[in-house]
């Protein structure tokens, strides 16, 4: 029988840039031996290989100016990286290590934000992109920093009557303000125009009534984003068309106008097999842009984008040991692991987002077709062959050496998962969350590793849950109503 390892290079063109398997049959990722860090951490493990973060920003860089030159495109290019992906602050300094700047999407970014300039991180000078349906925190924050200098601080309005606490609270001098083009949705989608940003129809009397009036406000920025991302398809060019002519009609309006914000989007590797061809897409992507401007005999714009995923994604993984294996018909073999995908990796789940998965160890074994089981008790805590992006196959377990140990691990997860699985806190079954471990190059090029987080415990699952804290006594509820009183009398 075929070893697992000849199906892979029979299947796929394999060792790749960032897979390998070194003398002893056990998976490289990225150069890092995988075993090693098992033995040494044990598993369920979550990984982050930080240099993967700074290798992606600077292709992206290196895309948009070989794009730009190609087309002697006279805008700028900004990288924005959009925090909502991963906010743990070993990413983030990381990216800012490669002259970037930053977008956010709630009121608890700002703090993280202050946090960073403090410790001298970013500047005054850094951009720092407002994005989201701005409640009065978030409002607060950003006139705040406005107030205090942040020159390039740039709210981006995602409704009409935003720019009213800007106009009433922020007392710089100069504002740079976005806005926020609501697109319409995927022909697949439930509903036909997003819930975010503002109409079409309604952008010129927003400039027109509340920005152009006042002497302190620019509207210097158009903000596109689409929920499919960036992609070679006629919708995707048919959004960014339409958005372009109305950057260009509103430039004629509004000459401090000069930037737009095209999003993230950027799509990561999910399988083995990939042939994404990032540089066309960035040079349609500028070609289109710079067409239209000249079309309408306007300027072209400065480009910024805010990659999240692209940014932090393919630096995560996670590991796992089989611990048991489950013949539950004459088909179906369960290979269950020591975690949890609806916990661990929602996304597997919630959406059906697929991720390259491969055994750790034992790749000179035969393999065989299984399904993933994870520990909860939930019927959808499972990753297949329909969640896969390929059949599912691992090295056969021997049923006669039961110290035979297996590993496998999924890649490309560092972004979101640890957000939406609610990292250090109550998971379905109580199913805590891995070890995690920050593996990076020193000085001289040599791996370092780090425990950033123990596996979680049962105290802290008991705290949370209240069952180690002292609860203050139940207060009165007393309603404010001259005719209403449900506090007793004493």
């Amino acid at each position: 029988m075929k070893r697992y390892i000849d199906l892979i290079q029979q299947t796929f063109e394999f060792p790749t840039r960032e897979f390998g398997v070194d003398a002893r049959n056990n998976l490289q990722f990225n150069n890092v031996p995988l075993m090693d860090v098992i033995k040494k951490y044990g598993t369920p493990l979550r990984l982050s290989y930080l240099p993967k973060i700074g290798e992606h920003i600077e292709h992206s860089k290196v895309l948009f100016k070989n794009a730009m030159k190609k087309y002697n495109y006279k805008g700028s290019y900004t990288y924005c990286y959009c925090t909502k992906s991963s906010h743990f602050k070993f990413i983030i300094e990381t990216a800012l290590k490669h002259n970037i700047h930053l977008e956010t999407s709630s009121a608890f970014d700002m703090p993280l934000v202050k946090t960073l300039f403090d410790e001298g991180k970013i500047s005054k000078e850094t951009f720092i992109i407002c994005n989201g349906h701005k409640r009065p925190n978030y409002l607060e924050y950003i006139s705040g920093m406005l107030n205090d200098g942040f020159v390039n601080c740039i709210p981006v309005l995602d409704n009409l009557g935003e720019i009213d606490y800007y106009i009433n609270n922020v007392t710089a001098e100069n504002v740079n303000i976005g806005i926020r083009i609501a697109t319409d949705e995927e022909p697949t989608f439930s509903f036909y125009t997003s819930r975010l940003g503002v109409r079409y129809k309604d952008v010129d009397d927003l400039y027109n009534d509340k920005i152009k009036p006042n002497p302190h406000f620019k509207l210097k920025m158009l903000h596109f984003f689409i929920n499919s991302g960036i992609k070679d398809t006629a919708y995707y060019w048919s959004e960014l068309t339409r958005f372009m002519f109305k950057y260009c009609e509103l430039k004629k309006l509004c000459p401090e106008l000069d930037s737009i914000d095209i999003g993230g989007g950027m799509p990561i590797q999910t399988s083995i097999v990939y042939n994404f061809d990032y540089q066309a897409m960035v040079d349609e992507i500028i070609e289109n842009v710079q067409w239209i401007c000249h079309k309408n005999n306007v300027p072209v714009p400065n480009i910024f984008t805010e990659f999240g995923s692209y940014t932090v994604g393919e630096s995560g993984a996670i590991l796992y040991k089989i611990i048991d294996q489950k013949q539950q018909n004459d088909r179906e073999l369960w290979y269950m692991i020591d975690g949890s995908f609806i916990t661990q990796l929602p996304d597997s789940w919630g959406i059906g987002q697929k991720y390259i998965m491969l055994p750790i160890n034992n790749w000179d074994a035969p393999y065989t077709k299984v399904n993933l089981g994870g520990l909860t008790c939930d019927s959808a805590d499972y990753y297949n062959t329909e969640s896969h992006s390929e059949d599912l196959y691992m090295p056969m377990l021997d049923d006669n050496n039961p110290d035979e140990e297996q590993y496998i691990g999924f890649f490309h997860t560092g972004a979101y998962q640890e957000s939406l699985g609610g990292y250090g806190g109550i998971q379905h079954c109580l199913i805590p969350a891995p070890k995690h471990v920050l593996i990076d190059l020193d000085e001289n090029g040599n791996l370092t590793t780090e425990l950033f987080a123990k596996e979680q415990g049962a105290e802290s699952m008991m705290k949370i849950l209240g069952y180690r804290s002292e609860r203050k006594k139940a207060e009165p509820l007393i309603v404010q109503d001259e005719n209403i009183n449900f506090q007793k009398e004493k």
